[in-house]
C-alpha cells in the first residue's frame, strides 16, 4: 500500500473552530494534494474521537461523506500507526479503494483535564485510568507515569534532567524551521533546567503542547496510487502494537509503571524490519510519539539503537537533529509542532520523503521510519 495524500489543518491553541471544521479542512488538503475529489473518499479511520474529536460516523455524516468500511479507535496517542495499518488492510483486502487515516482534535478548549485526574472523561473505565491503566501502579496521568519512568530511568542508569533537555532543544530546533508549527522559538538547555517542574523530575519544556488542530492521511493501493496527483510513499513495513501487563506505560516491557516481572530488556529481532528487508542502518530519520521527552529515550532502547541505558548519551551533541547520524521528529514533534497524537508527524515523513520539507529537508531521504516506545512501528519508503 502507499500514501497518496497528505493534509491538515492549521495547529493552534483555543481556535475557536469545531472539530468537525478542522477535521473538513485536512480531509479536504489531503485530497486536493493527491488529486482527488471527495467521493472518491470511501474508507476513513479515525483515531480520537469524542470528547476530544469528531467521531467517523459524525464527519461521514457533517462532510456528506459516502463510506464503505470506516473504524474508530479510543482517544489515546497509542493508535496512529494502528490507523494506518489496519488501512493498509482494508485497501488489500478490497474494503475500500481510498481510506482517510485522521484526528480532528479540540484539546485546549477543556476545562477538564484530558486524561487523567479528577473529571477525566475515560476515567469510568473498569481499570479506573484515563488511559485504561490501574491507579494502584502510581498512574493518575499520562504526565504522572512519564515522571515515573523517568526518574526511574535516572536514578538506574545515572542519566541526568539536563542530558534529557537534548531531545527538547533538538525538536524545538526543528520547530524553528518549520511554518507549521506552534512553537518556533530556539531553546537552550538552559531554559530548558529553567522551566519549573510539572511533576519531578519533568519539567515543562519535557512535556507537549496541548492544542487544536486536525491532521489527515490517505492509504490506497500503491497501483492507484501511481496514477494520482503526487509521489506515492509506500509502506513496506508494518509491526503492530502490543498489549499485556508489561506493556504501554510509557516504555518497553519491564522498565514501565506495570506490573512486569522482568526488569532488564534485550529488543531483540524487530519484524517490521524483515517485513522490509531494511536494517536500523538503513534509515534517514526516525519519527516517535513525544507526549514527553523520556518517550525519546525509550523507544531509542525499544528498538535496538542503543542498548538499555545508553538512550541519555546517544541523544547527546547533535545526534537526533538535522544534520545528526539519525534526525527525529524532523517537523518539531507533539512538544514543539503541535499536538496532533502524532498523525503530524506522519505528514512529515511523507513530505520528506517528497522532498518537500524546505529548510528541514533531509538530504535524498528514501527511508522513514516510525517507531514508537509502545512497540509499534510503520515504515515508509520513497515511491
Amino acid at each position: 500500500a502507499a500514501v497518496c495524500g497528505v493534509g491538515h489543518s492549521p495547529y493552534g491553541r483555543k481556535m475557536n473552530r469545531s472539530q468537525i471544521d478542522l477535521g473538513g479542512e485536512a480531509i479536504r488538503n489531503a485530497l486536493d494534494d493527491a488529486g482527488l475529489a471527495r467521493d472518491d473518499l470511501d474508507g476513513l479511520i479515525v483515531s480520537f474521537g469524542t470528547p476530544i474529536g469528531a467521531d467517523a460516523d459524525t464527519l461521514a455524516y457533517a462532510l456528506g461523506l459516502k463510506l464503505r468500511a470506516y473504524n474508530q479507535t479510543w482517544a489515546h496517542g497509542r493508535f496512529t500507526a494502528s490507523s494506518i495499518q489496519w488501512a493498509v488492510m482494508m485497501v488489500s483486502a478490497g474494503l475500500a479503494n481510498v481510506v482517510a487515516c485522521m484526528a480532528s482534535i479540540g484539546f485546549s478548549g477543556f476545562r477538564k483535564p484530558m486524561m487523567g485526574g479528577a473529571g477525566d472523561a475515560e476515567g469510568g473505565r473498569e481499570a479506573g485510568g484515563g488511559h485504561g491503566e490501574d491507579p494502584v501502579f502510581g498512574m493518575t496521568s499520562p504526565g504522572a507515569g512519564a515522571a515515573l519512568v523517568a526518574r526511574k530511568y535516572f536514578d538506574r542508569f545515572g542519566a541526568t534532567s539536563e542530558q534529557l533537555a537534548a531531545v527538547a532543544v533538538a525538536f524545538r530546533k526543528h520547530a524553528s524551521v518549520n511554518p507549521n508549527a506552534i512553537m518556533q522559538t530556539p531553546i537552550t538547555v538552559e531554559d530548558h533546567q529553567n522551566s519549573r517542574f510539572v511533576c519531578e523530575p519533568l519539567h515543562l519544556l519535557d512535556y507537549c503542547l496541548i492544542n487544536d488542530g486536525a491532521a489527515c492521511v490517505l492509504v490506497t493501493t500503491q497501483e492507484r496510487a501511481r496514477d494520482m496527483a503526487k509521489r506515492p510513499v509506500c509502506i513496506s513495513g508494518m509491526q503492530g502494537l502490543p498489549a499485556g501487563r508489561e506493556e504501554f506505560i510509557w516504555t518497553y516491557p519491564g522498565f514501565g509503571t506495570s506490573q512486569q516481572d522482568v526488569f532488564d530488556y534485550e529488543p531483540g529481532p524487530q519484524s517490521v524490519y524483515g517485513m522490509a528487508g531494511v536494517t536500523p542502518k538503513d534509515l534517514d530519520a526516525l519519527f516517535t510519539y513525544d507526549a514527553f521527552a523520556i518517550l525519546a529515550w525509550t523507544a531509542l532502547e525499544r528498538f535496538g539503537f542503543c542498548k538499555q541505558g545508553e538512550a541519555a548519551a546517544f541523544t547527546q551533541n547533535g545526534r537526533i537533529e538535522l544534520g545528526g547520524e539519525l534526525p527525529m521528529n524532523t517537523n518539531g514533534g507533539l512538544m514543539s509542532e503541535g499536538h496532533i497524537m502524532g498523525w503530524n508527524h506522519q505528514i512529515e515523513i511523507v513530505r520528506q520523503l517528497r522532498g518537500e520539507c524546505g529548510e528541514r529537508q533531509i538530504p535524498n531521504a528514501q527511508l522513514i521510519q516510525w517507531a514508537n516506545a509502545y512497540g509499534d512501528s510503520l515504515l515508509y519508503r520513497k515511491g
